[in-house]
């Protein structure tokens, strides 16, 4: 990985992270497309580069963070499906990961649902701010589903705050928070697969984390203020109409034999 594609990436990361798009799906996508290799450094930097991003979430709603005990409790409630999730899957997980024909398809469907979800949710304009702890733990169960490439974490968690009632800044911003220890979890458990295999980071290797994630927090920083304003005003098809053109675009590249299945 080069320096300019590992910048790349990471901007692809700071955009998608938050957005109902699928980060992991477009990185997947655009590493295919540079040609990347999907070799263990490769997977430990998509994964790490994560860390920029919700540090972007700290710094942006750092008051929220100061508050009362119950927010991190509800994030822990939320936060529990996917942990034993991601333990219980993790090497099905990783399978996926390189498939981009998997991701293609779940971005098209993930499109066509969100063509519906404002007014499946239309309610929500006057729905609660914040979810209790047994709504909190429904989050926390879709949260899983996202763990399928193209599916979005973003996506999943925020239709499931929908699906419990919550306005949708308010399903946003929980997806928002949500993200810091699911994210932070994920990149610890990747850092340690990544040492217990006996190999270590050159200094290159540790400066072009440095950088990917530098350029992947500053570009979460727009990305998230940009989001919340456009979705409190506009809602979700124009997310649903970008999913459908990528992952039928993928699809017909794929039909008409043009490679794309990273190795």
């Amino acid at each position: 990985m080069t320096i300019f594609e590992a910048i790349i990436i990471a901007i692809i990361e700071g955009i998608t992270e938050f957005l109902p798009i699928s980060s992991t799906g477009h990185m997947i996508i655009a590493s295919s497309i540079m040609g990347i290799e999907q070799e263990d450094f490769t997977k430990l930097f998509t994964v790490a580069i994560q860390l920029g991003a919700i540090l972007s979430v700290v710094v942006l709603y750092w008051k929220r963070f100061f508050q009362t005990k119950e927010f991190y409790y509800k994030l822990f409630v939320a936060f529990i499906p996917a942990a034993v999730f991601g333990i219980l899957f993790d090497d099905k997980i990783d399978a996926l990961l390189g498939n981009v024909l998997v991701v293609a398809t779940t971005l098209l469907l993930g499109g066509i649902l969100f063509l519906f979800i404002d007014k499946l949710f239309k309610e929500n304009e006057k729905g609660n701010e914040s979810p209790s702890y047994p709504s909190a733990f429904k989050i926390g169960l879709f949260q899983c589903i996202a763990m399928i490439p193209g599916v979005s974490r973003s996506a999943a968690t925020i239709i499931g705050g929908l699906s419990q009632k919550l306005t949708r800044k308010a399903a946003a911003e929980f997806s928002f928070f949500l993200a810091v220890p699911t994210m932070f979890a994920a990149t610890a458990k990747k850092t340690l697969d990544y040492f217990e295999k006996g190999v270590s980071l050159s200094g290159e290797q540790i400066g072009l984390l440095a950088i990917g994630n530098v350029v992947a927090f500053v570009v979460a920083l727009l990305a998230i203020k940009t989001f919340i304003g456009y979705l409190s005003k506009n809602g979700f098809k124009a997310f649903g109409y970008y999913r459908i053109i990528v992952g039928a675009s993928i699809i017909i590249l794929f039909l008409l034999g043009v490679e794309l299945k990273m190795d």
